[in-house]
């Protein structure tokens, strides 16, 4: 590497991690504060571990493009307003060779953008989706909080004014394990426990009315044993197109294909037949092909998402050497004008990813030929 090769690349380098480490910062805070919450509450070290591991990398999809966007502009805009640029070609420096090693790096940072978009952000979507499920788990009991309706337990609404320990003082419990009647359960104080998956309350000088759907009076009892069954059970969540994997996601296209593929076969055998029958079979490959459109559209999303980090460095850095004026204001203004526009029309195409005749999983490519485009012109006029 040449002396100002270095040069360029080390300014480069050095904006990028500030830029880098301050948006990270600024796009986790929320992330924090749920976490410190979560902390507060009593939840394991564990799962508030296995939380941050998967939901910090998620912002890198975001980071890194935007970091090497304003690195571009910051750093090439400020060689241009200093005559930096101007002595560079004096000197017969081409403009090209400067741009290698930060083309370089953010080739290197597609790449990475590729694993996080790919591997481990589907991972983070699903990982927050069963939090909840994961937390009424392993720490059931510790999470009953005093004061609100608990309502997270399939068949019942649980409520209390205090707690000390594993006693619960002045409880409510809307029970509805019997579907044809709602039932009112009180008592002063209750012992809660738990065995497996199932919440046991020791309730004394307890309530309920009415006792069932044949006997509508009120009932008195100064002990009775209340089971919330499942209460503290893991539910499975059904996995949906963003929470796929690489391999996972290109498997549940080639299915969708071949389903579209047959769905259309049957509707040409019924061509001149049963209407009613081909209607049926339509309406299914329409839906079908929705389903089909939806997750190509979100595979292609990832694969955009990454190549945000070459594009944004082709179009940043002729832009910034256009500038001509001092990196603070002007180069902010473009960074954020150059990243709404390209994120703008991703999440356009995301949400019409079922209108599969618009063909939104070729159009959301958009942004990455208009930066190509604009990259191809741009660069020309600044060697």
């Amino acid at each position: 590497m040449k002396t100002i090769e270095k040069y360029v690349f080390g300014s480069f380098l050095s904006s990028f991690l500030l830029a880098f480490l301050v948006l990270s910062f600024v796009l986790t805070i929320a992330l924090m504060v749920e976490i410190i919450g979560y902390v507060l509450e009593g939840m394991p070290g564990d799962v508030v571990w296995h939380f941050a591991l998967v939901s910090f990398p998620e912002t890198m999809q975001w980071t890194i493009p935007i970091g090497l966007l304003v690195a571009s502009v910051l750093v090439f805009s400020r060689l241009s307003a200093d005559s930096e640029i101007a002595a560079m070609r004096s000197c017969g420096v081409s403009i090209l060779s400067v741009m290698r090693w930060p083309m370089a790096f953010a080739a290197l940072c597609t790449l990475v953008c590729m694993y996080v978009n790919n591997e481990i952000v589907p991972r983070g979507h699903e990982v927050r989706r069963s939090l909840k499920d994961k937390i009424s788990l392993d720490t059931g009991l510790e999470l009953l909080e005093a004061g609100r309706v608990i309502d997270d337990f399939p068949d019942a609404k649980v409520y209390f004014d205090r707690k000390e320990g594993n006693w619960l003082y002045d409880l409510c419990v809307w029970d509805y394990s019997n579907k044809k009647v709602m039932r009112l359960i009180t008592a002063s104080r209750a012992l809660v426990s738990k065995e497996g998956a199932t919440l046991v309350l020791d309730l004394r000088n307890m309530t309920i009315d009415p006792l069932d759907e044949n006997h509508p009076q009120m009932a008195h009892a100064q002990r009775f044993n209340y089971r919330v069954e499942n209460a503290l059970k893991q539910s499975k969540h059904k996995h949906k197109d963003k929470d796929l994997r690489f391999a996972e996601m290109r498997a549940k296209i080639a299915s969708r294909k071949a389903d579209v593929e047959e769905a259309t076969a049957k509707c040409r055998a019924y061509e001149g037949g049963d209407k009613e029958a081909k209607a049926k079979l339509d309406k299914g490959r329409r839906a079908m092909r929705r389903a089909l459109s939806d997750i190509q559209t979100e595979y292609q999303r990832r694969w955009v998402f990454a190549m945000a980090s070459v594009c944004f460095v082709l179009v940043g850095i002729p832009l910034g050497i256009r500038a001509q004026r001092k990196e603070s204001t002007i180069g902010m203004a473009i960074s954020l004008a150059v990243a709404l526009g390209y994120n703008l029309v991703i999440i356009l195409m995301m949400s019409i990813s079922k209108n599969y005749h618009a063909h939104p999983e070729y159009l959301i490519w958009i942004p990455v030929a208009a930066c190509l485009a604009l990259a191809a012109y741009l660069i020309p006029k600044n060697l």
